[in-house]
């Protein structure tokens, strides 16, 4: 009897666990006011919005508003992977938090909670608990080597040092903004003429492959000789109607060893860094954009009182080439024996005329991290103007293309026609 009354208290208590589920907590974009009046906004995640509401003013937040986030219709962020925007991201509300007057550890909770990504959620909240274990923050985002590099945790490890943590996070968001910003033109130039020709690819193949057989069946029914162009067209489709496979898993398979070969080897990845840097049009864009982010760079650790030689270290990884990233282990090189900056950048034959002269003046007036981020904003703009440049040369030349390829086609099946009417006539 004992036995049977603790396995019905058991069960009762499993029921009454079934029945007092926790609540499900949704996503909620909020807007307050801080301490000094400013308003402030973001996302955080909870069961009501009363809740969002006493946490906000647990932190010394009046909230204003309080609205849940709609949810996507297909699917959410769920399982997607913290891409480099979303460290940016990141970066620009941590420092507007901190510029709120928001402790270091609330604003993680802040920020960490309201991410719609579960994966940022989980490393943003991941680092809040190492601060409030008592490490720093620069010692906490190093167990994150692969969302946040030596530069990253080295810029925030000088802001705690020198009690300028606000400022240094302010100085890192922009440089992050303006990178990611960067690297999102470069890809919109490649990836442009790269999809376009793709589709030219499928849409003549689909023609080649399902189209010319069915005129081949009518033509066949002439019995008269047919035109060289369209017997090379008819040629060239029974070729893709028979060994159409042999394409596609020669190009799956060329794509995936290519890729392989390139993450694994260095030798490999620094021949195509200095083969598309000689590239008609592509080359030049890479050059400024590989200018642009090596005084980026430099400009944001020399304000941040990082010492040359490491500000130079950090330059190098950043520059995002290899032509450019081994000139300027040569320039670190050539300024630990002593010799200027603009002496050694203009030593290495990579750098231009102007660049060095501006380097120079910076260097002789004590302000380079200033004439550096005019340099680099300088050439990040020359680098938008020739994103929209090439696109707008691109895009008649792609459709030049197209029309040549599918009206090459066209014209193809049509000659026996014509031809034809000109026999009746």
């Amino acid at each position: 009897m004992a036995v049977q009354t603790v396995n019905k208290n058991r069960s009762s208590s499993l029921k009454r666990r079934k029945a007092t589920k926790a609540p499900k907590q949704h996503n909620f974009k909020w807007e307050g006011a801080d301490k000094k009046g400013q308003r402030i906004k973001g996302e955080m995640s909870a069961e009501t919005p009363a809740i969002i509401k006493a946490q906000l003013r647990k932190q010394g937040i009046s909230p204003i508003k309080v609205s849940k986030v709609a949810q996507p219709l297909f699917g959410g962020s769920a399982g997607k992977p913290i891409v480099a925007s979303d460290v940016a991201m990141f970066s620009r509300q941590i420092a507007t938090m901190m510029k709120a007057g928001v402790p270091l550890v609330q604003s993680f909770d802040i920020i960490g909670r309201g991410n719609e990504k579960p994966a940022v959620q989980d490393l943003l909240l991941s680092v809040k608990a190492d601060i409030e274990s008592g490490q720093t923050m620069a010692d906490s985002l190093r167990k994150h080597p692969k969302h946040f590099d030596d530069l990253f945790c080295d810029l925030v490890d000088a802001g705690e040092q020198s009690g300028s943590l606000e400022g240094m996070l302010d100085r890192i968001a922009t440089y992050k903004e303006k990178t990611e910003a960067l690297k999102s033109k470069i890809k919109k130039a490649l990836n442009y003429p790269i999809a376009v020709v793709a589709i030219a690819v499928i849409v003549t193949s689909i023609l080649l492959i399902k189209v010319v057989p069915q005129f081949q069946e009518i033509f066949e029914g002439f019995g008269a000789e047919l035109p060289a162009f369209t017997m090379m067209v008819i040629h060239i489709s029974e070729f893709m109607v028979s060994y159409w496979w042999i394409f596609l898993f020669g190009a799956i398979g060329f794509v995936v060893t290519y890729k392989k070969m390139l993450a694994s080897s260095k030798s490999m990845r620094d021949r195509q860094d200095k083969v598309l840097l000689k590239a008609p049009v592509i080359g030049e864009l890479l050059h400024k954009a590989a200018i642009a982010r090596y005084t980026r760079t430099l400009a944001t650790t020399f304000a941040a009182g990082v010492p040359l030689v490491e500000a130079l270290t950090s330059a190098a990884g950043a520059s995002g080439n290899a032509l450019y990233r081994d000139a300027i282990y040569q320039i670190r090189n050539d300024v630990t024996t002593g010799m200027q900056m603009n002496m050694a950048m203009q030593s290495t034959g990579v750098f231009p005329n102007m660049v060095v002269q501006m380097v120079a003046i910076g260097e002789e007036s004590g302000s380079i991290d200033a004439m550096l981020s005019k340099v680099a904003d300088i050439y990040e703009q020359q680098v938008d103007d020739a994103v929209d440049g090439l696109s707008a040369l691109l895009e008649p030349l792609i459709m030049s293309v197209l029309g040549v390829l599918v009206g090459g086609l066209i014209i193809a099946m049509y000659l026996p026609i014509f031809q034809m009417g000109n026999v009746v006539n």
